[in-house]
């Protein structure tokens, strides 16, 4: 039997998989900004230059890696550096480049629990992502419009080379599928994304698949299940999923010779939910009997 997680449902590493996930992603977009941020300041001053014609303002680097707080977790930053020779005339100091979106003092972000609401309902356009960070950032955001657009689809670029990676060389012993509903106000009341996570033969788990779907439709999920088809993913031996039948009408068109198994977290959770809170404690400690009996 493979082991892919902990007794405790999380990796070797002491985090759930989710967790590493949604970490990784904020690392890269705070990354990608910074980047941004430093280009858009680099370009703006692009015509400084000194009596030899050098310019004044160019890129030198990195800091050095530091530990930022955020909702998503612990995060690595390594900031872009900038080598700004010009002189405040006034002062007769150097001038010096000071991120607005990552102040050097800055070690944790306490506003970000207060954003991530705002972005999911403002989404990711270029006149409406610019408030919501003002709300993470403060008044200045250090972002223009036109900057979070280029970010957008450089996401966007991201998440369609994903999307379209070959799977030929993959096979997954296993899979697990799950719908994740958002409880935001979205156009689309029913929307939900549907993830597919793998686990290969030495017990590695990874993300598959990542896709917005109709509520958990079979034909959404017949979609993305087709399109790793597509990409070269063959049929795992299990699939383990919840109770949707969207799920199981979709594997058993796209992938009829893998077998299919409850998972032990919604059932042992739908049959907590029918019992009054005295029972659960006990119950929960007879289901896991069941599932790890020999």
């Amino acid at each position: 039997m493979l082991t892919v997680v902990n007794e405790d449902g999380s990796t070797p590493s002491g985090s759930s998989l989710l967790d590493e996930i949604v970490r990784e992603g904020a690392r890269r977009m705070l990354a990608a900004a910074l980047e941004a941020e430093v280009n858009a300041y680099i370009a703006e001053l692009a015509d400084e230059r000194d009596a030899t014609g050098r310019r004044l303002v160019v890129r030198n680097g990195y800091h050095q890696p530091r530990q930022v707080t955020t909702a998503a977790g612990m995060v690595e930053v390594k900031a872009p550096r900038v080598n700004d020779k010009r002189v405040d005339e006034a002062t007769g100091e150097r001038k010096r480049f000071s991120s607005k979106i990552l102040p050097p003092w800055c070690r944790k972000s306490p506003k970000i629990s207060e954003v991530l609401p705002l972005l999911y309902l403002h989404g990711l356009s270029s006149g409406d992502f610019v408030p919501a960070l003002e709300q993470f950032l403060g008044s200045s955001a250090g972002l223009s419009p036109a900057t979070v657009t280029r970010l957008t689809q450089q996401w966007q670029a991201d998440h369609a080379a994903f999307m379209d990676r070959d799977l030929a060389e993959v096979d997954y012993v296993y899979v697990w599928a799950d719908g994740i509903h958002l409880n935001v106000r979205l156009e689309e009341a029913k929307a939900c994304v549907l993830v597919l996570i793998g686990v290969r033969a030495d017990g590695s788990k990874e993300l598959v698949a990542l896709k917005d779907g109709y509520r958990e439709s079979g034909e959404s999920w017949a979609d993305l299940l087709r399109d790793c088809a597509r990409r070269g993913m063959r049929a795992p031996i299990l699939a383990v999923g919840d109770g949707a039948l969207g799920f199981w009408k979709a594997l058993a068109e796209v992938f009829p010779e893998t077998r299919e198994q409850r998972c032990w977290v919604h059932k042992t959770a739908n049959v907590l939910d029918s019992l009054p809170k005295s029972a659960q404690p006990g119950a929960k400690k007879a289901i896991q009997d069941i599932y790890n009996a020999e």
